[in-house]
């Protein structure tokens, strides 16, 4: 199908993955995708829009831009289950269903940056809007190996030169996401902006000088977080991201999930305060479904100690006083072991009494 349509095989199989999201195709075996044809994708053929990842150069884009009605791109409105399993539930952008709206931007190559406090759903959005996706986690020792490829050790003994996510990405078509990319020195990010420019193309200077040129579908989206320690976005860095979207945590649908109501509104409350410049720091959807899980497993107490406990030092009293005045509870203080336990309890099964453990050993 690659060669006869002259894209990339990471686009034709974009192509496919987004049929199937539609309902206009299906999807079977594990490992290496296999796709069939199914009663709507006759149908699918009359659709006046190029599915994603399938786009021409930009002065193309921009031209089949204006002549594509809005109404002609299903709206995709209902949760969508990401690669891993975990399942994303689209929000509102722009009058779009936000991973619609990503599609959108990287039919006609807008590069995007996501910015948000961590556990907002960054992440989660791009991995639901492209399947298709290869990320690399940013840091402060992030290097420009860990983006184009470095020499590793083979093993005969000898030296391949392994190319990185930004290569693979290129060469194949697909999505790349730079998480925490204002963590990352500038000088590394230097290497990714001749991809993401009109020249898309990048040198391989570490192999043989070699020139690597982006396949159409081609697509980069960096995450960003204000305020985490080290964060810098520089002026180069945001000059080449055209579209920037703020993610903040939907607490309708932290309900929505049946989190404890009580929970939800001390996190509305103090993401109140956080705007207003009287805290530092917010439990996010992140901390809130980490509360529903430790909920289920410890109990309602050791949820609330734990959520106390995460938060910033400088923040654990105004956390807690917010969790006392909405759960009605006298105190609560950050998980912390308590005594040891008798040697005797500790080996009792849940349920079990001192007493009967002892008529047992009688």
């Amino acid at each position: 199908m690659a060669r006869q349509l002259g894209h990339s095989h990471g686009a034709v199989r974009n192509a496919a993955l987004t049929l199937v999201r539609r309902g206009e195709a299906d999807q079977s075996g594990s490992g290496q995708p296999s796709f069939r044809a199914n009663a709507k994708t006759a149908a699918a053929q009359t659709a006046v829009i190029s599915p994603p990842g399938t786009h021409s150069p930009r002065a193309q884009a921009a031209t089949a831009r204006t002549t594509i009605p809005a109404a002609a791109t299903p709206r995709q409105t209902g949760p969508i289950r990401r690669a891993g399993g975990q399942v994303y539930h689209p929000r509102e952008l722009a009058d779009l269903p936000d991973v619609e709206a990503l599609n959108r931007l990287r039919d006609a190559d807008v590069p995007v940056l996501l910015y948000g406090p961590p556990g907002t759903g960054k992440t989660s959005l791009v991995e639901a809007a492209f399947p298709d996706l290869l990320t690399v986690a940013g840091d402060g020792d992030t290097t420009v190996g860990d983006l184009i490829g470095e020499y590793t050790q083979a093993d005969g003994g000898g030296y391949v030169f392994q190319y990185g996510p930004l290569v693979t990405a290129m060469t194949e078509g697909r999505a790349l996401l730079i998480d925490d990319a204002t963590l990352i020195s500038p000088k590394v990010l230097a290497a990714l902006y001749p991809a993401m420019d009109g020249r898309r193309q990048i040198q391989v200077k570490a192999h043989k000088g070699e020139t690597i040129t982006a396949e159409p579908g081609f697509y980069v989206v960096a995450g960003h977080n204000p305020g985490v320690h080290g964060a810098v976005l520089t002026e180069a860095l945001s000059s080449r991201f055209s579209v920037q979207i703020q993610i903040g945590t939907d607490y309708d649908l932290a309900k929505a999930l049946r989190i404890d109501a009580r929970v939800v509104r001390v996190a509305r409350h103090l993401s109140r305060q956080v705007d207003l410049g009287e805290l530092g720091w917010a439990p996010q959807l992140r901390e809130l479904l980490s509360y529903q899980k430790t909920e289920a497993v410890l109990g309602t107490q050791a949820a609330l100690a734990n959520l106390v406990g995460i938060a910033p030092v400088e923040d654990r009293d105004a956390v807690a006083a917010a969790v006392i005045k909405a759960v009605g509870v006298k105190q609560v203080a950050p998980l912390t072991l308590g005594k040891q336990l008798p040697a005797s309890a500790a080996r009792q099964p849940p349920g079990s009494t001192g007493s009967a453990h002892r008529g047992r050993s009688r």
